[in-house]
């Protein structure tokens, strides 16, 4: 029997692995670990006028977490750091209960719905959005991409 959190929409994005690889010469780059778990994601984006118009993820990680990064993947594109970071706090506000939390920008979330009583998992889920954070906040400090990263 399939574990209930690996619900058929969420084993599809993670297989599907939208975004899966590394940007050549981004303008930002981070890597974020769970040391709870040991999944790790390293992220790649670029910018123009402020806003993201590429964004590839290295994913070592749980099906939740490649979930999530491939989903980021295509939703972060056209948005810029404080629309990113609205975005991510209405997923942490989704995963702590609040049903009605996802704006329909990011509505495609709610697969993570079986996630919501499973609190150790939450950063899974949250883990690309705590890298992309990570990459936005550096690009804004003027560290330069760490192309190794």
């Amino acid at each position: 029997m399939i574990d209930p959190l690996y619900q058929k929409e969420i084993l599809r994005l993670a297989a599907e692995a939208a975004g899966a690889g590394r940007l050549d010469a981004p303008d930002a780059s981070a890597s974020v670990r769970n040391p709870l778990c040991g999944d790790q994601i390293t992220l790649d984006l670029k910018l123009e006028d402020g806003r993201i118009t590429a964004l590839a993820h290295h994913t070592r990680a749980c099906v939740l977490c490649q979930a999530s990064a491939a989903l980021l993947s295509t939703t972060a594109l056209g948005r810029s750091a404080v629309e990113c970071r609205e975005a991510a706090e209405s997923l942490r506000k989704f995963l702590a209960g609040d049903a009605g939390a996802l704006d329909s920008d990011i509505a495609s979330y709610e697969v993570f719905a079986p996630v919501v009583p499973h609190t150790t998992r939450h950063t899974c889920v949250m883990l690309p959005f705590m890298a992309l954070d990570q990459a936005l906040t550096d690009l804004a400090a003027g560290t330069p991409a760490r192309p190794g990263a």
